[in-house]
């Protein structure tokens, strides 16, 4: 029996981009091959380069002349086309709610939001929009760089503050599986949703942010991730294949610092909501420092020694957060 589709109303893609402007083609390039057109693509960029600008501006003429002009937004502009650039670098977290915001503003209803490396596949709108009449946070599944499926860990364990390794894969007979976290590699989210839990926390700069944004989303409404697939990742990263079923990836000393640091701004969220406990998040914690440890090891080593640095850094830095009188969480905009 085939799918009933449906019609997801104002849909803002929201890119947010830094210094890989062959990566922003390709995604640039799978944009136009979709077969249902954005309402609007906003472009964050965390460079602010006339490279990226004149990109972006080649891409607004390209889509103008395959869709044409759409509905005005709430400035009266009609182009599908918005381009954000941002002063200052803000990392991921910063230009994701940047981007958001931008969008919410201009009068989006949905958010389907990535980053540069990435490509999205012609129908992932349409797979997508089967979804949203029951569901206002969807995760669509990815390909990786090597064309083979992606797994991600769907299930956060709230009181150790550590994704779930041993999540089942199975979609089971619901056709999707219930999550508590969200990524911002494909998450696609409700306008509703964002005047519920407000906007992405620019403060976590990278990583984790997205994480903390699906836990929100979980407190308002039940997300999902589907077994459609809607992307593909299209930068290869060096990794760890364990035993053919989980890879550890390569990453930066400037993730190992804010992996660790921004333990301390997800803690201070989940004692919002009642949900902090401190001997297990700090069980939590010293497992996510040992398998930053395995990373160096296994797939990092020549930044072994600056590693480290960099997560005792964030470690203590986060412990300071825990403890900061003025700090509040991100407001809700209803």
């Amino acid at each position: 029996m085939r799918a009933r589709m449906v019609s997801m109303d104002k849909v803002a893609i929201v890119v947010v981009t830094y210094r890989r402007q062959e990566l922003l083609a390709t995604l640039f390039k799978s944009i136009l091959n979709l077969t249902k057109a954005p309402w609007r693509v906003v472009i964050v960029d965390n460079e602010h380069s006339d490279t990226t600008r004149q990109m972006v501006e080649e891409f607004e003429s390209a889509v103008t002349g395959q869709w044409g002009k759409t509905t005005p937004d709430s400035s009266g502009e009609d182009s599908r086309v918005v381009y954000a650039p941002q002063s200052d670098n803000l990392g991921g977290a910063g230009g994701f709610s940047a981007g958001v915001k931008r969008a919410y503003e201009l009068g989006a209803q949905w958010f389907w939001v990535m980053d540069d490396d990435v490509a999205v596949e012609p129908e992932g709108l349409d797979k997508l929009a089967k979804w949203s009449d029951k569901h206002e946070v969807i995760q669509g599944s990815r390909l990786d760089y090597d064309g083979g499926p992606f797994y991600w860990q769907y299930h956060f364990i709230v009181s150790l503050g550590i994704p779930d390794p041993i999540a089942p894969a199975a979609f089971g007979q619901a056709g999707y599986r219930v999550m508590n976290t969200m990524c911002f590699e494909g998450g696609c989210f409700s306008r509703r949703v964002v005047e519920r839990i407000g906007f992405p926390d620019p403060r976590f700069f990278i990583y984790w942010d997205d994480t903390l944004y699906g836990y929100l989303a979980s407190k308002v409404t039940t997300p999902i991730v589907v077994p459609d697939v809607v992307m593909r990742r299209t930068r290869e990263i060096g990794n760890w294949d364990i035993a053919g079923v989980r890879q550890l990836n390569s990453t930066s000393d400037m993730n190992r610092y804010h992996i660790m640091r921004n333990r301390g701004y997800m803690a201070r969220y989940f004692m919002q909501y009642g949900d902090y406990r401190p001997a297990l998040f700090a069980l939590g914690t010293a497992a996510t420092f040992t398998k930053e440890l395995i990373r160096l090891v296994a797939v990092d080593r020549s930044s072994f020694g600056s590693g480290v640095k960099k997560l005792v850094t964030g470690w203590w830095d986060s412990r300071k957060l825990l403890h900061d009188p003025e700090w509040k969480p991100m407001p809700p905009l209803k």
